[in-house]
């Protein structure tokens, strides 16, 4: 099992406002909605373009460029163009710190 790294603190996260961190060299998209915190791998699986500059709906993650839309708990995509999932990674809370495990969910 991958250890837990901090990853922002929780008050730095805005509702359905992705933010972008690199932790160990990988960028991942932290999510803040429906009252969970969500990581995602932030580069789309059909474009190499950053997903935390897209719009948060209803716990999906929409690529900014084409429009596919990925699943912020499974990291599925919900239509074309892109058919590949994003990886996404387990999350603690600790107090006001978001811990991210780059070990994959899914």
């Amino acid at each position: 099992m991958s250890a837990f790294v901090k990853a922002c603190a929780l008050s730095e996260l805005e509702e359905d406002t992705p933010k972008r961190v690199e932790l160990d060299g990988t960028p991942v998209s932290l999510v803040r909605t429906e009252g969970e915190v969500f990581a995602i791998n932030d580069i789309c699986s059909h474009a190499n373009v950053s997903l935390s500059e897209g719009e948060v709906e209803d716990c999906m993650i929409e690529c900014w460029l084409h429009g596919s839309a990925f699943d912020l708990r499974t990291g599925k995509p919900s239509g074309l163009p892109a058919t590949r999932p994003v990886p996404v990674y387990p999350v603690k809370i600790e107090g006001d710190d978001v811990l991210v495990s780059l070990t994959q969910e899914s």
